[in-house]
């Protein structure tokens, strides 16, 4: 059940990813260009969401683990907190959550150290 979660998450914002690039090109506060901070959010972003779909084909394989669960949840995690929220603080002037764009980025971190500790242990039992 959770694989589509993480599979339809990681497709959505891979999407919405494209979507934001190409609003963002037209939109006229970036008439000057794309600021730094947004086009790392939409780089991440992009990336990210191919590792929700990483996280959700490995959990389809059936290779389900609360180590690749964290992983699916921390990258959701990261997505609000780094992503969306740099999107807010640039387009609607919402800067109240500023503080958690480094959690956010901690999160993607911890995520990726989660989905390698649930692969590693799932190869790891299928060798013994």
């Amino acid at each position: 059940m959770l694989f589509r979660l993480f599979g339809l998450s990681g497709a959505l914002f891979a999407g919405l990813s494209v979507i934001f690039s190409a609003a963002f090109a037209h939109l006229p506060q970036f008439a000057a260009g794309v600021p730094s901070t947004v086009q790392t959010a939409l780089t991440q972003q992009q990336f990210h969401a191919l590792g929700l779909l990483v996280v959700a084909l490995a959990i389809w394989q059936g290779h389900s683990s609360r180590w690749l669960l964290a992983a699916g949840g921390l990258m959701l995690t990261g997505m609000a907190l780094f992503s969306l929220n740099i999107y807010a603080r640039h387009l609607l002037g919402w800067d109240a959550l500023r503080g958690l764009v480094p959690w956010g980025g901690g999160a993607w971190i911890a995520a990726w150290g989660a989905l390698a500790m649930g692969l590693t242990l799932k190869v790891s039992n299928q060798v013994d």
